[in-house]
């Protein structure tokens, strides 16, 4: 069958249709989406009209391609940054009114379970004990198991729309502030690392995102049109030298580098004092990244329940 997904985030909203069947490898057939920046139309805690009024006109346009593409089922989904505004329930419920489109609010360790759940299913069960580690818009997500559903699942507000937003007000940041955002990333992770530790090291550790695939890219990792089935990855003893770089580099120079486009470049330094600060705090040399996350376990989870 033909689905639809729309994901809601902080930085991007995004409808992805797929042919989807049960055992088998959901197949994107069409990609439509627009960096809207959500989290930035937050005023205090409250999503603005300006805001609301884009998100509308995106989910109109959402179904008019939807309908176009022969979607038979759509399931939508909001993360971060509806999530923590305040009058985000109000805005979903105006927007359900105007288009029929019920969108789901889904929880922090929810976004890390349905992460974890692609993964495992990209890699399958062979890879055995995995930890996934996702950062997005608004949050960074950290997963650790031996099953489809993990044994612990962790959301941390340490995501590169929010952090660069609150952190960095000139381009390159100052040095001083690249300082005081890694001891607070640091120290926020630090303090989930027993969670993850006491169930013993991972046999395959993944990352997942845009994000994560930038920096692999830039890194020296395979370019997005060699497909999806090329092995990337991370290692921390690269990163950790393209996090002082990215930090010392404006944007414009950053937006020159291999993957990088003008729109993501301000979010990298903050994405890679993040990445940086997960590999190390969780002891990992290497990550693997999977092109596999969020919206692929929304579609797998869809399919378990209607064919279950």
């Amino acid at each position: 069958m033909r689905l639809g997904v729309l994901d809601v985030g902080s930085n991007t909203v995004h409808l992805l249709v797929v042919d989807a069947h049960q055992g088998a490898r959901p197949l994107p057939a069409f990609s439509h989406k627009e960096e809207m920046r959500l989290a930035a139309h937050l005023d205090g805690d409250r999503l603005t009209a300006e805001g609301e009024a884009r998100l509308l006109a995106f989910v109109r346009d959402a179904l008019r391609v939807a309908e176009d593409k022969g979607v038979e089922d759509l399931v939508a989904f909001a993360t971060s940054a509806v999530r923590e505004a305040a009058n985000g329930a109000e805005v979903l419920a105006r927007l359900r009114a105007e288009t029929g489109v019920e969108i789901r609010v889904l929880p922090g360790p929810d976004e890390a379970r349905l992460t974890f759940l692609a993964v495992r299913r990209w890699f399958g069960w062979s890879s055995g004990r995995l930890l996934v580690v996702d950062i997005g818009g608004g949050s960074l997500e950290i997963a650790t198991g031996i099953d489809e559903d993990p044994d612990v699942a962790i959301s941390l507000p340490l995501g590169v729309g929010r952090l660069t937003r609150e952190w960095f007000a000139s381009d390159p940041p100052s040095p001083e502030r690249v300082r005081e955002l890694r001891r607070h990333v640091r120290a926020e992770i630090a303090r989930r690392v027993g969670e993850v530790s006491r169930y013993g090291p991972p046999d395959h550790a993944v990352a997942t995102s845009k994000t994560f695939r930038q920096l692999a890219r830039i890194a020296g990792a395979a370019p997005s049109s060699d497909g999806p089935l090329v092995r990337r990855e991370l290692r921390h003893a690269d990163l950790a030298e393209w996090a002082d770089r990215l930090a010392r580099m404006p944007a414009a120079e950053r937006a020159g580098l291999p993957g990088v486009s003008e729109r993501r470049a301000p979010l990298l330094p903050a994405g890679a004092i993040v990445a940086d600060a997960a590999m190390d705090l969780f002891g990992l040399p290497v990550l693997e990244v999977c092109p596999w996350a969020l919206r692929e376990g929304v579609i797998l989870r869809r399919l378990d329940m209607i064919t279950g």
